[in-house]
């Protein structure tokens, strides 16, 4: 929203005036944002630096023909200048631009004046043609003045050179009331009116016409009162369609209005000045009737931009008795407007629905000052408000004769509302006391009126412009935002009230693991929860199944024990379908015999076999392994943060070859390892398969007993220190960790293992670890001998308990 400063000091009383810095800290003070502020002069560029000379002589260059030599008094002083103007001669008063002014021409980029050289001849300046100062378009010659021009003096200063300050105001869809200059100014003056206890009234009155309501002599019909419920107009004769004067041009210029003519231009002042959106037709075009009307589905229109648009039987038209004229609160037709052989014009003054227009306009991709304002919804009583402003300055600027009366299709019309307020609870809410008096004269001087209290409420009435305040939180927000809302303290304390945390849903778990490992590259599997006795047959029955008693068929002859059977059938019919690489996860259900009669658990498995992902180009295709699943495992592991609870032990699983388990205390939440040989080939299945099954039930709990730990990130850099041990063949990893977190202080972050080597040059029994560690103070950087120290005792703790040496 572009507000022009010394347009809205207009509407300000003219013995309080604020500076733009101060009325900008006052809007955005009252909700209404400044985004903004630009000093805009009439002309580009304000003509800094161009001042009034005198030519005192004026002789033809001697190394160019169409040059000339001159000397100009500035009043100060005498200068050379070369110049190329055809028409420069001596004696004449010329607008000169004095070396360092920089020139803003209508056309091209700004340049500074330089003293230069030119053909050999200096040139302290420029004599300047109209389109070198953007005061015209013509190029043939320099400006020149009347005789009586003073020499010396500002250009600016003599031409009546204007300026201006742009305001920009981030307006929020809400705020219909401030889409005008008059509705910032009632802002700003209920805010000074608060601020500084004073009692100003904006400077604005609507001219006492004579008029009333009847017929204008144009009859008009209104068809579809829903989307137009008020339409008004009246006839304004005799006029003389002219450019604008120049204050009208001003006001219109600074805020990005181009200027047409007084009668256009007049309709603008009154839609960004008032607030409400007005249109002038040809009387010629319109005839002697009025149509208000949706549109015909065959019915194309051309509007003012010279599109052929094709109408929609929802977009609403003003018509003539046979053709569109103009879509209604959007866009003006190209046949109807106002030019320079318009002797009468038919003005309108509406109210359209906003939902109409707002969809018209984006139907068509229109986005104009008037939808602009009637989507979000302009007062719908100021209709007759505006046309009596209108029509004076018609009279004014045009020397029109006005029609004695005006046609209204609604008078009756009430955009105001009531509306129900609590000063208690406002109070309570801002945790400050606002008085009853203080919240009264706001509501004044926002036009909002008490009807009534009675007990704690006050009915309310507010005005049509305000659509947006239907309700108790709004009319605080109104109070408030004159009140101040910096003028609300930041209390110094903040009581919470700590929220109870819910216990972690198992389903909601079940999701976050199913997306985890299907971002990891996993593929979510679903079987039977009957599976093939011969599953329980290959491993020698050393499960306690449940069996059924009357079974479906041979392959469904007992109730899952192993998700590893499902594992084992997945398998067999990817690579039926020539699947060469198979990386699956399901939940299911498993099912034993107990001492006490039956007993199920839930179940988490996690299966690879085949090829690690698909053949490239630029590297050796690879077979999943052991260590891929166990990436996979650990993955998931640190995700939920259970990495610190966690021991590994060595598994002997009849259904493995070699497996891991992973435990906390004495319960085993999963189990991993390769398939045994022998249940592979029972299968028939020539590939190798990594399984792991999660007791889904056990990891539940532990994720919902786990704690969410933060902290932040480390200021001062961390050191590495690398070891290579020499072990004994049984030695674990793990082990190696433990010991070396156990002996090192909070200095040791982290413990690497990044190489591991056995067989040649190692003596029998033994293998090689390097591992790196990682140290990092939280309050300085580490020296070396801090470093060192921690080592040591790393060092001597993995001999004395692993017995190893160092390589």
């Amino acid at each position: 929203m572009k507000i022009s400063y010394k347009w809205l000091r207009e509407y300000l009383p003219s013995d309080y005036q604020r500076t733009p810095e101060e009325l900008s800290e006052i809007l955005t003070d009252t909700g209404l944002e400044v985004e903004g502020v630009e000093e805009v002069q009439s002309v580009p560029g304000g003509l800094k630096g161009i001042v009034i000379g005198q030519v005192l002589s004026c002789d033809k260059h001697a190394n160019a023909d169409k040059l000339n030599c001159t000397v100009v008094d500035l009043g100060t002083e005498q200068v050379p200048i070369v110049c190329g103007a055809p028409n420069v001669a001596k004696g004449q008063k010329v607008l000169v631009a004095t070396v360092g002014a920089t020139i803003h021409p209508s056309e091209g980029e700004p340049f500074k004046i330089k003293k230069a050289k030119i053909r050999g001849e200096v040139s302290q300046g420029m004599i300047c043609a109209e389109d070198e100062l953007s005061l015209g378009q013509s190029h043939d010659g320099i400006i020149v003045l009347p005789e009586d021009a003073p020499v010396g003096k500002d250009a600016a200063s003599y031409l009546n050179i204007t300026s201006d300050f742009l305001i920009e105001i981030g307006l929020t869809p809400n705020r219909t009331d401030a889409m005008s200059h008059l509705g910032v100014a009632r802002d700003i003056v209920a805010a000074l009116n608060h601020k500084e206890k004073k009692n100003l009234k904006i400077n604005f009155e609507i001219p006492g016409w004579q008029l009333s309501q009847g017929s204008c002599g144009v009859e008009i019909e209104i068809h579809d009162q829903d989307r137009c419920p008020r339409y008004a107009g009246l006839v304004a004769s005799n006029l003389k369609v002219a450019d604008s004067p120049q204050w009208l041009k001003d006001r219109l210029s600074i805020i990005g209005v181009k200027s047409i003519n007084n009668v256009v231009d007049i309709t603008n002042y009154i839609c960004h000045g008032f607030g409400h959106p007005m249109h002038a037709f040809d009387l010629k075009v319109v005839g002697d009737k009025v149509v208000v009307r949706t549109a015909n589905r065959v019915e194309n229109f051309t509007t003012l931009d010279e599109v052929d648009r094709k109408l929609d039987s929802e977009d609403l038209m003003i018509c003539n008795a046979n053709d569109p004229m103009c879509i209604a609160g959007v866009f003006g037709g190209i046949k109807s407007g106002v030019n320079s052989k318009t002797e009468a014009i038919f003005l309108e003054s509406a109210y359209f629905n906003p939902v109409s227009v707002r969809k018209t306009a984006k139907r068509h991709a229109l986005n104009t000052d008037a939808s602009f304002r009637y989507e979000r919804g302009i007062d719908p009583i100021a209709t007759i408000d505006a046309l009596k402003l209108a029509a004076k300055l018609l009279q004014d600027l045009c020397g029109a004769s006005i029609s004695t009366h005006y046609y209204d299709s609604n008078p009756e019309i009430s955009g105001s509302q009531n509306c129900s307020f609590y000063p208690a609870k406002l109070n309570e809410m801002a945790g400050i006391e606002i008085s009853e008096s203080d919240m009264k004269s706001i509501l004044s001087d926002l036009d909002i009126e008490v009807l009534s209290e009675s007990g704690d409420g006050w009915e309310l009435k507010v005005p049509a412009y305000r659509a947006d305040v239907t309700r108790h939180a709004d009319i605080c927000e109104e109070i408030l935002r004159i009140f101040g809302f910096n003028n609300i303290p930041i209390p110094t304390k903040i009581s919470l009230t700590p929220a109870k945390r819910p216990r972690l849903d198992k389903h909601a778990l079940r999701e976050q693991v199913s997306n985890f490992l299907s971002a990891r590259g996993f593929s979510e599997g679903m079987s039977n929860g009957l599976s093939n006795v011969k599953h329980l047959e290959n491993l020698g029955d050393s499960l306690p199944a449940v069996h059924l008693l009357n079974p479906l068929s041979s392959d469904l002859g007992a109730l899952r024990a192993s998700l590893l059977f499902s594992a084992i059938d997945a398998l067999k019919h990817n690579l039926k379908f020539a699947a060469n690489s198979v990386a699956i996860y399901e939940f299911g259900k498993q099912y034993f015999k107990s001492e006490n009669g039956y007993r199920e658990n839930e179940v988490l498995s996690m299966f690879l076999s085949g090829k690690n992902g698909e053949e490239r180009w630029d590297r050796a295709q690879e077979n999943w392994s052991w260590v891929h699943l166990k990436t996979q495992i650990f993955a998931l592991i640190e995700k939920f943060n259970l990495g610190a609870r966690i021991k590994v032990v060595e598994s002997n699983k009849d259904w493995m070859n070699y497996g891991l388990e992973l435990k906390v205390k004495k319960q085993t939440i999963a189990t991993w390892g390769s398939v045994s040989n022998k249940l592979m080939k029972a299968n028939d299945i020539k590939a190798e398969l990594f399984y792991c099954e999660f007791d889904f039930d056990a990891f539940y709990t532990l994720v919902s007993q786990s704690k969410t730990n933060i902290s932040e990130l480390p200021k001062f850099p961390g050191t590495r220190r690398d070891l290579s041990l020499l072990l004994d063949a049984q030695t674990q990893y793990q082990e190696l960790e433990m010991a070396s977190i156990k002996a090192a202080s909070g200095l040791l972050q982290k413990v690497s293992l990044f190489d591991v080597y056995e067989g040649k040059n190692l003596e029998k029994g033994k293998k090689s670890y390097a591992l790196s560690f990682e140290f990092r103070h939280q309050d300085k950087t580490l020296t070396d001998k801090e470093v060192d120290k921690e080592m040591d005792k790393i060092t001597q703790a993995l001999q004395s308990n692993f017995n190893a040496s160092l390589r």
